[in-house]
């Protein structure tokens, strides 16, 4: 896994990771392992398009006073708490067919990264939320994320662990319109690496 960011950042809050926010610093006082502050953002908090909701939350407080997200935005709270908890913490991205077939197009979906001292390595965890056909757990040993690639589909792990969203997730939530709206027409579906990957 390629950090783009010193490792500080990974510690620091942002506009959308919002680890110093007082309500995020309060959940995160609930929790006592990065385990289970992954386990409330995949089991408490629901995934926007799972419950139809309507309503689009992008920031770790937006989440939390909402109680959804999608994966990205699950993803920003998820690192926001562990940062809070003085855990470093970042985003990464797969690429994955939108429905069955290629031809249907691709999309981004998120995942978390947590920086484990002790191992002194990265692993990947996958708060989305669980249903029938997934099933991510929390695992420092094998990776359990929703949706494993498919490369002869397209389908792409990417090797960067960024410190805040990059431009395609943040264009996607400059956009106007309801969740469904976005899912239908507006999902990124690549993430271009470069020397400036954030920008």
């Amino acid at each position: 896994m390629k950090t783009i960011a010193p490792m500080e950042a990974y510690l620091a809050p942002n506009v959308w990771i919002e680890s110093a926010h007082p309500d995020v610093q309060r959940v995160a006082r609930g929790f006592d392992s990065p385990e289970a502050a992954y386990r409330f953002v995949r089991d408490t908090v629901r995934h926007s398009y799972d419950i139809r909701a309507v309503d689009i939350t992008a920031t770790a407080s937006e989440v939390l006073a909402a109680g959804h997200g999608i994966c990205y935005a699950k993803a920003h709270l998820l690192a926001a708490i562990l940062r809070a908890m003085g855990i470093p913490s970042g985003l990464a991205y797969q690429r994955l067919v939108l429905f069955d077939d290629p031809r249907d197009g691709y999309s981004l979906h998120a995942v978390n990264t947590i920086y484990l001292r002790e191992a002194q390595r990265w692993v990947r965890v996958d708060a989305r939320g669980n249903k029938p056909g997934v099933n991510a757990q929390y695992s420092t040993d094998k990776e359990m994320l929703a949706f494993p690639v498919r490369p002869e589909l397209g389908e792409v792990d990417y090797p960067w662990n960024f410190d805040t969203p990059p431009a395609p997730i943040r264009n996607f939530y400059a956009l106007q319109g309801n969740i469904s709206e976005l899912y239908a027409r507006c999902l990124p579906g690549i993430l271009e690496i470069n020397d400036d990957t954030n920008s």
